[in-house]
Parts: C-alpha cells; sequence; structure tokens
C-alpha cells in the first residue's frame, strides 16, 4: 500500500466554531434597533464583524491587510459564510461611517449571553 496523499479536512477551522458561539440572533436584534445596514445592501455588519475578527485573529494592522487576507484566502471564506472578501472601499467606508454604538451593546449582550462560563473573579 503506498502512503495517503489525500489530506481531508475533518470539522470546521477554528475561526468558523469561534463565530459559531456568537449569538447572531442577539446582534441581529441590534442592527434592526439602530438600522445599521440600510445603506450597506453589499456589506451587511456581520460580514464587517466577520471581517474585523478575521483582522484581530490574524493580526492585521490595517483595513487594507485585512482585506488583502481575506482575499489571499478566497476559497475558504465559505467557511465562514462569506462569498467573497469584501472591498477595501466598501470596508472602510463602514468602519469610518457606522456607530460603534451597536458593538458596545453587542459587548455587553455577550457578557450577560456567556455569564454562566466566565469566571466570578470580575471587577465590580
Amino acid at each position: 500500500m503506498g502512503k495517503d496523499s489525500e489530506k481531508n479536512l475533518v470539522g470546521q477551522p477554528i475561526f468558523n466554531q469561534i463565530v459559531e458561539f456568537l449569538p447572531k440572533e442577539k446582534f441581529d436584534l441590534l442592527v434592526n434597533k439602530f438600522g445599521a445596514d440600510k445603506y450597506y445592501k453589499q456589506f451587511p455588519l456581520w460580514i464587517q464583524l466577520i471581517s474585523m475578527l478575521f483582522g484581530v485573529f490574524t493580526r492585521c494592522d490595517s483595513s487594507g491587510e485585512i482585506c488583502a487576507g481575506m482575499l489571499g484566502m478566497q476559497g475558504k471564506l465559505n467557511y465562514i459564510g462569506l462569498d467573497s472578501a469584501p472591498a477595501k472601499s466598501t470596508f472602510g467606508d463602514g468602519l469610518r461611517e457606522r456607530t460603534n454604538e451597536l458593538f458596545q451593546d453587542f459587548y455587553f449582550e455577550l457578557l450577560n449571553h456567556f455569564h454562566s462560563v466566565l469566571s466570578v473573579s470580575q471587577i465590580e
């Protein structure tokens, strides 16, 4: 028997598993509350969040690096629910024009959502 030269990926990439933990239904409620997707039909806020998380996990320093990094992974973006990498100008417009209050509220929603699994040594 010869050496098996095929590599079959089993399961999902770690980044996708992390994204799956996020309560998307709570995020969608906030998007509707703030009307954040009103002028961005091709670049929903969920995609912006995924792109920013991608930038954090890959240690990108700029929006250009994030878009270029995602463009380099074009064939694997379907694992995280994206058809294609966002355009640099669209990504920049989204970062510049959208309010950050939604992300602040989502942060507190995440704290409430994961309250049972967080450490009890919190600063009050």
